[in-house]
C-alpha cells in the first residue's frame, strides 16, 4: 500500500503534542520537543544562510527553562497547521507531507 499524506484524524495536546492517524492505517506520534525541534520554517531549518537552531533535546539547560508548550494550532488551507509555541516561535508551517517524512516509529525509521 502507497503511503498517505492524507490525515484521518487529528488528536492535539498543547502540552504533549501531536497523534495523526493516516488514511493508510498508519499512525504517528509526535512529542513537543520532537515537533519544535522538527520546526520547517527558514530560520529554523537554515534555509536562508544561518545555522540552524540547534535541537532543543541536545539543551543542557533544558530543565531550567519554561515547559514547552503549543498556544495554539491553526490550519493552513487543507495541507497544513502553523503552531504558535509558548517560546514565541510560530513562522512553521507544517504540511501532511512534511509530519509523514519525520515520523519517528519503527516502520518508517526503516524506510527513511
Amino acid at each position: 500500500m502507497p503511503v498517505s499524506t492524507d490525515p484521518e484524524h487529528i488528536a492535539i495536546s498543547k502540552s504533549k503534542g501531536i497523534k495523526i492517524d493516516w488514511k493508510d492505517g498508519h499512525r504517528s506520534d509526535y512529542g513537543l520537543v520532537y515537533l519544535r525541534d522538527k520546526c520547517p520554517c527558514a530560520t529554523c531549518s537554515g534555509s536562508h544562510g544561518t545555522p540552524p537552531r540547534p535541537p532543543e533535546a541536545d539543551n543542557p539547560l533544558q530543565m531550567f527553562k519554561p515547559a514547552l508548550k503549543m498556544l495554539g494550532v491553526e490550519p493552513v488551507g487543507n495541507y497544513a497547521i502553523r503552531i504558535n509555541w509558548s517560546d514565541g516561535h510560530n513562522t512553521g508551517i507544517y504540511s501532511w507531507e512534511h509530519f509523514r517524512r519525520i515520523c519517528q516509529c519503527p516502520e518508517c525509521k526503516v524506510v527513511a
